[in-house]
């Protein structure tokens, strides 16, 4: 058992190293040689790497890759993808290309507002309170003139305030519910500078309220934090082609084609151990991109699941339909996202991700990232009614078994020429490797 440290955040890098190995390594020189050989060669870059987060000790690496052939709203795009999911951007690079000949994706932004709280205590009479709230509301805007003055001018700002009572739930407990808008930014920092300055000024003026008794001037501030839940800040994105157009092959005419992915839909819409594993694939695609544009997949990943059980019952958040001869298949989904802030100006690869997207506002990246989900989600439903979802993953999977058995370039060209016409499983391809090195 390592002992405890005080102080482990003020020392070097190397000495972080240093105690790592001594008690959790077992002096190991292979140990520290990984952490140094994934360093950065470049001192500054590492040095801006250090300094995203504390007690840095090395680089994680992530695949950078592209799905190319994105039409969206008539516009062709490249899609830059971090994630290590074998088979995720090779479907999404077969979705598009599909849907490239059938009149690409359609995307809309339907809202942007963002929500935070104040969460706070009141013990006293709530038509008061709600007297004081009218009082006090113009000032909370204008305490927070200095923070929203920038944010103004590029179309953004504090939308509204609300009070809202929830003492049934909780005793005592009310709530500022607060909307703004963040132009270009995800805009979590402008937020809850915003909610914090909030909750001081609602302090102070409750103290200066006449009509109050003692007791109630004593607003206790429980916390003030944005929400990740954006129901409001939303994007849909949808394909749409002739029943004819869908693929057809001896065991499914086009029409049945439709008809089983309406159903396998339908299905995640009322069954929700099926419904997580549906939304998970439409994240794969999404985490993805926002990863690569230096956006919250954590926050984004919350948000869309939250929404995916708005109803009650955890639902999945795309639709599928037929309406006369017409196949469609659309999602809506919750995307707080943004261009300016953040990494998005310091990380290398995050400014060439959004140069690739041909540096989209914040609204056109809700868009592209959309149809990164639904063409996700197209491609495992895809394989999920015809071949099955694990002939095109295993085949995408197989170079991460010869990595596993250290295979040489010669092993790997001809066990990829074999399993082209064979099926990938583990144990062929342990058996395949021992047939070659006896």
């Amino acid at each position: 058992m390592a002992p405890v440290i005080s102080g482990f955040s003020k020392l070097s890098k190397a000495d972080k190293i240093k105690w790592l190995a001594e008690h959790h390594f077992n002096n190991d020189s292979d140990a520290t040689n990984t952490l140094i050989t994934y360093w950065n060669s470049d001192d500054r870059l590492q040095r801006l790497h250090d300094e995203f987060t504390e007690n840095t000790i090395s680089n994680y690496y992530l695949p950078f890759s592209v799905a190319p052939n994105f039409l969206i709203n008539d516009k062709r795009y490249t899609l830059p993808m971090t994630i290590e999911e074998s088979s995720v951007v090779a479907a999404a690079s077969k979705a598009a290309k599909f849907w490239q000949s059938r009149g690409g994706f359609k995307a809309e932004v339907l809202s942007t507002t963002k929500v935070g709280q104040v969460h706070f205590t009141f013990t006293g009479d709530p038509e008061r309170l709600r007297d004081f709230f009218i009082q006090v509301k113009p000032e909370l805007l204008k305490s927070v003139s200095s923070i929203t003055k920038n944010m103004e001018k590029r179309g953004g700002g504090v939308k509204e305030i609300e009070l809202r009572e929830r003492t049934k739930d909780l005793d005592h407990y009310y709530q500022l519910h607060c909307t703004f808008g963040t132009a270009d930014a995800m805009g979590a920092n402008f937020i809850n500078s915003c909610l914090e300055q909030f909750a001081k000024t609602l302090v102070i003026e409750a103290k200066k309220f006449d009509s109050f008794s003692e007791t109630e001037k004593d607003i206790e501030i429980i916390m003030s934090i944005l929400s990740n839940y954006v129901p409001q800040c939303l994007v849909r994105a949808s394909v749409s082609c002739t029943i004819k157009e869908l693929p057809n092959s001896t065991q499914l005419s086009s029409l049945q084609y439709a008809e089983k992915f309406v159903r396998a839909v339908r299905i995640a819409q009322i069954e929700p151990y099926r419904a997580v594993t549906h939304n998970k694939g439409i994240m794969n695609g999404i985490d993805a991109v926002v990863l690569a544009t230096g956006n919250d997949f954590r926050a984004i990943e919350a948000g869309a699941h939250a929404y995916a059980a708005k109803d009650g019952t955890y639902r999945s958040l795309t639709h599928a339909e037929i309406k006369e001869d017409q196949f469609t298949f659309s999602i809506e989904i919750p995307l707080a996202l943004g261009t300016v802030g953040g990494l998005t100006s310091l990380h290398p690869l995050v400014k060439l991700a959004l140069q690739l997207l041909d540096n989209p506002n914040a609204k056109k990246l809700m868009e592209i990232t959309a149809v990164a989900g639904l063409a996700q989600n197209f491609a495992a439903i895809n394989s999920l009614i015809t071949t099955g979802i694990q002939q095109g993953h295993m085949k995408m999977h197989l170079m991460n078994i010869l990595n596993q058995f250290e295979a040489t370039t010669i092993e790997k060209e001809h066990l990829v020429a074999y399993f082209k016409t064979n099926t990938v499983t583990h144990s062929e391809v342990v058996a395949q490797i021992e047939k070659l090195r006896s």
